[in-house]
């Protein structure tokens, strides 16, 4: 049996803009995590067993764009497995589906991980990032690549699509609360909304991300050095952004608006937005509060994270 885990993922800066060649900053969230068991079985067959999702199926039974099937395929695929072994794969997530955590980027890596090692086909960090990132464009499109380079590295990072990866060093930890709306929000939706955008009017928008571009280099430079009001004001400037982008909500402002009000540094949208989940930068004596405040205001569940 081979078991593998990998962490879910918040955007601190930079969602959107990043796909059209901006930088990013992301980190780990590792209170939230996907687990998977493969191990080998009696009955023909790769059966999977993913209680979160309600499945229970044979692979062959399950359609080819199916987020797990195509993951199995390409993998099998890619390490040129023939034919295919007998398998019994458990899948368990604790990361809320379409929230802006990586859930589906979080369940690629892990399953990757535990397929490599139990059919011994070594691959390097590299190799599943890249692998992951190509199951991510099956399913969102046009992705950044942040959710899997994050969670295949589980380290903050300076991301700029295309570029080499930067393992960010925070100068000291800092506390960040995050708040789920409750609400669905698939990334490829958001996504799509922004290109169209962009498209209507491509030097509007690209002067927008150069904004975006800004705030993120400047926030790199404050989570180097420790300076956190800096880095609140920042989230609070790039949420206002975001909300240009028409991928806010009422729920999102409603959040990030009584984050601020309890004490928060700053808070901000975090993912593809239009639900899913907020993040606020708040001292570790205050998380606890603001955790509080925002399920009274209707958050659905909160994590308080240290990112390190």
């Amino acid at each position: 049996m081979t078991r593998s885990f990998a962490p879910g993922k918040v955007i601190l800066f930079g969602e959107h803009a990043v796909v059209y060649g901006r930088p990013a900053l992301a980190a780990p969230v590792t209170q939230v995590h996907a687990d998977v068991e493969v191990r080998d079985s009696d009955h023909t067959g790769i059966w999977i067993d993913a209680p979160d999702v309600n499945l229970r199926a044979e692979l062959n039974t399950l359609p080819s764009d199916d987020p797990l099937a195509s993951v199995i395929h390409n993998f099998l695929f890619l390490a040129r497995v023939s034919p295919f072994p007998k398998l019994k794969i458990k899948i368990n997530s604790t990361i809320p589906v379409a929230s802006g955590l990586g859930s589906g980027a979080a369940v690629t890596v892990a399953l990757t991980r535990a397929l490599s090692s139990h059919l011994h086909f070594a691959m390097s960090d590299e190799e599943i990032n890249a692998f992951a990132y190509e199951i991510e464009k099956i399913h969102h499109g046009t992705p950044s690549g942040i959710d899997n380079t994050v969670v295949t590295y589980a380290k903050p990072v300076y991301f700029i699509k295309g570029q080499p990866i930067e393992i960010l060093k925070v100068g000291h930890p800092f506390t960040m609360v995050i708040g789920d709306t409750g609400v669905s929000a698939p990334t490829k939706e958001s996504v799509g909304a922004v290109r169209k955008l962009w498209e209507a009017d491509r030097v509007k928008w690209e002067r927008v991300f150069d904004e975006v571009g800004g705030i993120v280099r400047q926030a790199r430079r404050a989570m180097k050095s420790g300076e956190w009001e800096l880095l609140g004001g920042l989230m609070n400037v790039n949420h206002e952004l975001l909300q240009k982008m028409t991928v806010s909500s009422p729920e999102l402002d409603e959040l990030v608006g009584v984050a601020r009000k309890t004490g928060a540094l700053g808070a901000k949208l975090s993912g593809g937005g239009r639900g899913g989940n907020m993040i606020a930068l708040v001292p570790l004596e205050m998380a606890e509060a603001v955790a509080g405040s925002l399920k009274e205001a209707g958050a659905k569940n909160t994590i308080i994270t240290q990112v390190s």
